[in-house]
């Protein structure tokens, strides 16, 4: 399968934004036909109600992708300091639409450098003065004085589970969110996990702990046996679920199956479950928002599944599953073999060369041994049937640069 070759947008900047996005109605009318979004929903206990297909803006280089996002009905907007110039040209935008209150904007306690193995998000050791100054930081960036929600990043990137328990418990962060929130500068707490250690367990104990008013977990049809009771569990309990990872990282992939048939499937596979929210997804051009949202509001279908099939059947063998980690145990040299394939998979699949690299070159035990290693025990460990030594061989030379 070759890869997907999105078209790049060069239309001037969109203009005339939806002023009732999100509005009482919850549906947003198509603008000239163009697919927009359908529906509307809660997030647990908070006062919000986002777009079911919300932006994810990771590699966001034009402020006017978002204002024709916001003209398409999409309200929510997942950003962060670390995200390259991700806050700066949202805030561009919003010097152009006016209406900030239709709007929901979510951004992360981390540093304003750039993605390096988790070293850009706030760690156990961090001041009050440390979360203050990152929610700081991204208001002026954004242009604005409050942030909807703030985000616990990427819990679960350490093995030890008590390490990662103490960062999203810590102390300094509660007591930041206090003042943050009685200063009016956020409204809700959140956490995120893509794995690869303790996904499940970590948000469960943030949906017990009453801290928390949403999590974001990566979530697909690929397989997240532990995820349908996590989020049962923080429905139960009032807390907002927003899935990210939804598309098993295929989002540059042409399946073959007609433009945004998958990615429409992938979507409804998601959002079929009543426990979710949202979604957030990376949109990077003008076709993402004509391929993605015709998902919007609609059912889950026999021919969605038969798409999914279709796609396992070509790629189930090569994904990774986010936050697995069952293979980790086999390998003698202790290789982070999780970690590893993740940021391949950011090279490969997501068009995230740099990141990738800078994030691999942090990892503590990289994967040179495997180039060397005869055994594979890591082949039999998975149970997803990956060929994890060919693959980790594979990661060390592009995320390296060796030949």
């Amino acid at each position: 399968m070759e890869r997907r070759q999105f078209i790049q947008s060069s239309a001037a900047l969109a203009v005339g934004a939806v002023a009732g996005v999100g509005g009482s109605a919850g549906q947003v009318e198509a603008k000239d036909n163009k697919a927009s979004v359908q529906k509307y929903n809660s997030v647990g206990r908070t006062k919000m109600k986002m777009s079911d297909i919300s932006f994810g803006s990771g590699r966001l280089t034009s402020s006017s992708l978002i204002l024709r996002a916001i003209d398409r009905g999409i309200n929510y907007f997942d950003t962060a300091p670390d995200y390259g110039e991700s806050e700066n040209i949202i805030g561009k935008a919003l010097r152009r639409f006016k209406n900030r209150e239709k709007i929901y904007l979510a951004s992360k306690f981390c540093h304003p450098i750039a993605y390096s193995s988790g070293k850009s998000h706030l760690q156990v050791g961090s001041s009050k003065d440390d979360y203050i100054a990152s929610v700081d930081g991204s208001l002026k960036r954004l242009g604005t004085d409050y942030l909807d929600v703030v985000f616990v990043h990427a819990m679960g990137e350490k093995e030890s589970f008590d390490d990662e328990k103490e960062r999203l418990f810590d102390p300094n962060m509660l007591e930041a969110v206090n003042e943050l929130k009685k200063s009016g500068k956020i409204r809700y707490l959140a956490v995120s996990s893509h794995g690869p250690n303790n996904m499940e367990k970590l948000m469960l104990e943030a949906v017990r702990s009453g801290y928390f008013d949403i999590i974001m977990p990566a979530f697909n049809f690929m397989k997240f046996p532990k995820v349908p009771d996590l989020i049962r569990e923080a429905k139960q309990n009032g807390v907002g679920v927003i899935a990210m990872k939804t598309l098993a990282g295929a989002s540059d992939s042409n399946v073959e199956l007609g433009p945004g048939k998958f990615e429409q499937a992938a979507f409804k596979w998601v959002l079929n479950h009543a426990e979710v929210d949202g979604l957030v997804v990376t949109f990077k051009s003008v076709t993402h928002l004509d391929d993605y949202l015709p998902a919007s509001g609609q059912p889950f279908a026999s021919v969605d599944q038969r798409f999914l099939d279709s796609y396992a059947a070509m790629y189930g063998s090569q994904y990774c599953r986010t936050g697995c980690g069952d293979c980790g145990p086999s390998c003698v040299e202790g290789v982070d073999i999780a970690s590893i394939l993740r940021y391949q998979m950011y090279f490969e699949n997501y068009g995230e060369e740099k990141r990738a690299m800078m994030a691999y070159k942090d990892v503590e035990k990289n994967a040179e041994s495997c180039l060397a290693c005869a055994d594979d025990n890591c082949n039999s460990a998975c149970s997803y049937g990956l060929s994890v030594g060919e693959k980790l061989r594979a990661a060390h030379r592009s995320l390296s640069m060796q030949a």
